[in-house]
């Protein structure tokens, strides 16, 4: 119980870090508050607009947005660190120097250089610009976009998930040292780890091998699995929606199977015995790209796609509220939206679990292929060919 109290009352002051006393209410003027992301969603292509720019990344953490009685635009959240490299070199500010604006309008001078912010892009001006100027296809053409090293709104995602996850397995594995069964929430955890590693990690990597990378696994699925819910949370993140990330951890699992891969997996991928030599070259270019390359892209446009998929879907259901009220009325558009959106939610929290689990599997599976010591006493024909058996067809075939 007291592990358990102290998880409530550490998650308790991060949510009030992140929500109250360095919550800043931005007084916009209407001049910089045109298209901005806070402004008021109504018909169909505004509803479209703000759940694309929802599921991005964003320089600042915003948690809503109001207009007051004096038709002033306030956004509550808090800006982020912004880290450039420019021209001049490394230029630093807060996101609050922007006032919300996405769309170019608000231009910041900074070491005597000109920056403003496009579609959650940061742009260099050149020196003689004073505004944003875009051709016909809306790329700015007296602007360059710069290396961005922010402190994005994923980011603090990251770092915040990160060190919950090292808050709670620290306890798990302090327990452990003192007493034979954990108490309060690590009893939560205990099952978990015990499922990856005896249901996920063990069967797919083989008895001999499985525990060099349990911690591997364990790691990306707990990571996985509660940014995933966190995504589900009113703070809004979507870390797993990013493409960026899920190919960092495609990458990961990528290095581990390619760096752990044995004698015998190089030699059936570059060499494979059993085909005639001429046919070997063509497997061997299949196998190279199926390993480097279609292995990993599918781990992360799995992610990416699933959760980025749910994000949009629970959106546009939360929509039906504004795009529906003139036919359904106030009442019925919005219980509409209540009972479809919170039945989707459920099923989102099941799709959690599931894209951790997948992406878990399929690392273990693809590293158990890597390290597989293959029995070389097999079966062989009249005429000295070897007779391949029902597990490596599959092994070949995956």
């Amino acid at each position: 119980m007291k592990i358990a109290q102290k998880t409530i009352k550490f998650l308790t002051v991060a949510i009030i870090a992140f929500s109250s006393a360095t919550i800043f209410a931005t007084n916009t003027d209407k001049k910089h508050d045109n298209q901005n992301d806070g402004d008021r969603v109504n018909t169909k292509s505004e509803v479209d607009a703000y759940i694309m720019h929802h599921i991005k990344d964003s320089h600042d953490f915003s948690l809503f947005s109001y207009t007051s009685d004096a038709g002033e635009r306030k956004h509550f959240g808090f800006p982020l660190p912004i880290i450039l490299w420019t021209s001049e070199g490394l230029v630093n500010f807060m996101s609050s120097e922007f006032h919300h604006n996405d769309d170019g309008h608000v231009i910041f001078e900074k070491k005597g250089l000109k920056f403003a912010k496009v579609h959650s892009k940061i742009l260099e001006l050149d020196t003689d610009a004073s505004t944003v100027s875009f051709d016909e296809t809306h790329h700015a053409t007296n602007a360059r976009k710069v290396l961005d090293f922010s402190i994005t709104k994923s980011v603090v995602g990251i770092l915040l998930i990160g060190f919950l996850l090292l808050f709670w397995f620290s306890r798990l594995a302090n327990q452990y040292k003192t007493k034979q069964v954990p108490t309060g929430f690590a009893r939560v955890l205990e099952p978990l780890v015990l499922y990856v590693r005896d249901e996920i990690a063990r069967p797919n990597i083989g008895d001999k091998h499985y525990r060099r990378f349990t911690g591997y696994l364990l790691t990306v699925f707990f990571f996985i699995w509660v940014l995933n819910l966190a995504g589900l949370t009113p703070l809004g993140f979507n870390v797993t929606g990013q493409l960026a990330v899920t190919a960092c951890l495609a990458i990961f699992t990528l290095i581990i199977y390619t760096v752990s891969g044995n004698k015998e997996y190089w030699m059936h991928m570059i060499w494979m015995p059993g085909v005639p030599i001429l046919i070997r070259p063509i497997l061997a270019v299949i196998e190279l790209a199926g390993a480097l390359i279609i292995k990993p892209f599918s781990l992360l446009v799995r992610l990416f796609a699933n959760i980025s998929a749910g994000h949009i879907v629970v959106m546009s259901l939360i929509a039906i509220m504004f795009t529906l009220k003139e036919s359904l009325g106030v009442v019925g558009a919005t219980g509409l939206s209540l009972v479809l959106s919170f039945f989707i939610t459920l099923i989102e929290v099941l799709v959690a679990f599931l894209q951790a689990y997948i992406f878990t599997m399929l690392s273990a599976l693809f590293i158990g292929m890597a390290v597989a010591e293959h029995d070389h006493d097999h079966k062989h024909d009249k005429k000295g060919h070897e007779i391949p058996d029902a597990e490596d067809v599959r092994a070949d075939f995956i």
